[in-house]
């Protein structure tokens, strides 16, 4: 006997004059994820004005609406931005089982903020936290390619036929790595340091494109994020994000999107 799969269906409508969707309204709030505030939604935990909102897409006012989950009333959250530099050994999810140090936990701010995009726990430097949800989605989503900058030391001396392989793109699982900036700083029989940049943000991209050729890397820093540069923070601190910062990264986010 066949079982029954059938699930809820979220159907695309535009959203009318001054609403918003209402799990977009959820995350920016602070409540969870977009994707998790969906779920609370059709578990009917959320009412807006005093009904129970039973299905999607669904809509709402933020500014004039009584906006609840499980009978407590949202707030708009203000929104913050910080630069942070990340240390070796803390991770950029906002749970974790093992109860390892989490990159949000080192920045000190009401707001319940989010690592847009990861770097592996061995991997340090510049990650971006906030919580604005709308500009996390847009700048973790694949059509919108801000270029990220590495400094890079691995065991042994690269070889300029690696370099090449490293600018054309590296045979991994998910296929050939998008081509890479990369620029030799110093170089020796023992180690060699460089400066890449990629656009591409596969799951440890760079670690995992440099063992294809054979080499270990020792150390992996992030030191720029598009025009956004890691200069005068210590490991483990952070920074505010200026406004012309801010305005950068919207900008580089609405406009030209990578085919």
């Amino acid at each position: 006997m066949r079982k029954n799969t059938r699930k809820s269906k979220k159907t695309k409508s535009s959203a009318p004059a001054g609403k918003q969707r209402l799990q977009k309204i959820l995350a920016a709030s602070g409540i969870d994820s977009r994707r998790k505030c969906e779920t609370l939604i059709l578990e009917h935990s959320v009412t807006v004005n005093g009904e129970i909102v039973c299905d999607l897409p669904a809509f709402a006012d933020p500014e004039k609406d009584d906006i609840r989950v499980d009978g407590q009333r949202i707030k708009s959250a203000k929104k913050v931005y910080f630069l942070l530099n990340k240390p070796k050994g803390v991770i950029c999810t906002s749970s974790d089982p093992q109860r390892r140090q989490k990159a949000i936990d080192l920045v000190d701010c009401p707001e319940r903020v989010v690592c847009v995009g990861r770097l592996d726990i061995d991997t340090t430097g510049a990650i971006i936290l906030t919580n604005d949800s709308e500009l996390v989605n847009r700048l973790t989503h694949p059509k919108y390619e801000l270029p990220k900058t590495y400094h890079i030391v691995v065991r042994g001396r690269v070889e300029g036929s690696d370099v090449e392989k490293l600018k054309k793109g590296v045979w991994l699982a998910e296929g050939r790595t998008q081509g890479a900036a990369v620029k030799i700083v110093r170089r020796s029989h023992l180690e060699t340091t460089l400066q890449i940049i990629i656009s591409q943000g596969l799951n440890r991209q760079i670690r995992r494109s440099f063992s294809q050729l054979g080499y270990k890397v020792k150390v992996l820093k992030r030191t720029q994020i598009g025009d956004i540069v890691l200069k005068g923070i210590a490991a483990g601190n952070y920074k505010r994000l200026t406004k012309a910062q801010i305005a950068y990264l919207k900008r580089a986010t609405t406009k030209h999107p990578a085919d």
